[in-house]
C-alpha cells in the first residue's frame, strides 16, 4: 500500500513541479506548441512509467483475476477518501495551470486540465480491480471526482480557488504499535499512518466576510482526522502475536487560521514556485479541535 500511495504523490509531485513553471507574469494569448509538447511530453512520460512500474512490478506476485470490487468506505474512517480526494484536487490544479502556460483558452484548460486528476487516478482503480488482493473501489472514484470537481467548479464560477484543499502531518505513537500497517519509518508513516494526517478546506475570508479590513492573504480553515486507528476496519485484537492494547477510534474536527501564501506572488518566478508549492500544506497555528474521544480542545499550535 506504501508504494501506491507514494506513486500517486510522486505524480502528483511531477505535475506540481510544472505549475513552478508556469509561474509566467506574462499573458499567453495563443497555444505555444513548444510549451505544450514540453508539458504533455513529461507529463506522458511519467505517467506511463508509473502506470508501468504498477502493472510489472507491484502487480507482479499478484494473481490476475476478473473485475472484481472491494467497498472500503467504512476504512481508516474515511480519511484515505479524503487523501483521494486532495490529491485529485491538486493534479486537476496542476493540469490546468500546465494547460494555461501552453496558451489555452480558460475554458478548455478548465476542463481538460482540470479533468487530469480524475483521469490520472482512475487506471490505478482498475488496476486493483484486476488482480487478487485489491479490488475496484467505487468510494475512490467517488472521492478523485469530488476533488476534481472542486477545481473545476470554483474556476468556472468564481475564476479562482477561493476554497484549497491542504495537508498538515504530525507524527503519532500509533505507528510504532503496529508498523507493518502504519510505517516502519517516518517516510512510510507519512504516507500510511492516517492518524498523523490532517486534512483541511481552507477558506479566503475575505470570499465569505467582504471586509477590507481583512487583509486578503488571511484565510480559515477546517480540518478533519482521525484518532486511535491500528488498522483499516477495526483495531486487531493481537499483533505479532501479542496482545494489542485497547484503543478507541474517534474523529477530529478542527477550526484554525490560516494563510494563502499565493497571496504574496510577485514578479520573482521561482519564489512564486515556493509559494505555491507551500500552499499545498496547512500553516502551523492555534486551533479549537472536537474529538469525538475527548470533546473540545484547545491547542495553542497545531501541526
Amino acid at each position: 500500500m506504501f508504494v501506491k500511495i507514494l506513486l500517486r504523490a510522486l505524480i502528483s509531485l511531477f505535475l506540481f513541479s510544472n505549475i513552478v513553471l508556469a509561474q509566467n507574469p506574462d499573458s499567453i494569448n495563443s497555444i505555444n506548441k513548444k510549451r505544450l509538447g514540453i508539458a504533455g511530453g513529461f507529463t506522458a512520460a511519467s505517467y506511463a512509467t508509473g502506470i508501468l512500474y504498477l502493472s510489472q512490478v507491484w502487480y507482479k506476485d499478484h494473481v490476475r483475476v476478473p473485475m472484481h470490487f472491494y467497498n472500503d468506505n467504512a476504512g481508516w474512517m474515511q480519511m484515505d477518501k479524503v487523501a483521494h480526494s486532495y490529491i485529485a484536487y491538486h493534479q486537476s490544479r496542476a493540469g490546468y495551470e500546465m494547460m494555461k502556460w501552453s496558451g489555452m483558452k480558460e475554458n478548455t484548460a478548465i476542463f481538460l486540465g482540470g479533468s487530469l486528476g480524475f483521469i490520472f487516478q482512475l487506471p490505478i482503480e482498475i488496476f486493483d480491480g484486476l488482480y487478487e488482493g485489491y479490488g475496484f473501489s467505487w468510494g475512490d472514484v467517488y472521492a478523485n471526482t469530488a476533488g476534481t470537481l472542486l477545481f473545476i467548479t470554483q474556476q468556472k464560477l468564481a475564476g479562482n480557488q477561493p476554497v484549497k484543499l491542504k495537508f498538515s502531518y504530525f507524527p503519532t505513537s500509533y505507528s510504532k504499535i503496529n508498523p507493518r500497517v502504519l510505517g516502519e519509518n517516518a517516510l512510510e508513516s507519512l504516507f500510511t499512518d492516517y492518524n498523523a494526517q490532517t486534512y483541511w478546506l481552507s477558506l479566503n475570508l475575505n470570499k465569505v466576510i467582504p471586509n477590507q479590513r481583512i487583509p486578503d492573504w488571511i484565510n480559515l480553515a477546517i480540518g478533519y482526522s482521525g484518532g486511535g486507528m491500528l488498522s483499516e476496519f477495526e483495531n486487531p485484537n493481537w499483533i505479532n502475536g501479542e496482545r494489542a492494547p485497547v484503543i478507541n477510534r474517534y474523529r477530529q474536527f478542527l477550526l484554525s487560521p490560516d494563510i494563502d501564501y499565493t497571496k504574496f506572488k510577485g514578479n520573482n518566478k521561482f519564489l512564486n514556485g515556493v509559494l505555491e508549492a507551500l500552499n499545498l500544506t496547512k500553516l502551523p497555528a492555534p486551533a479549537v479541535e472536537y474529538s469525538t474521544e475527548h470533546g473540545w480542545i484547545f491547542h495553542f499550535i497545531h501541526f
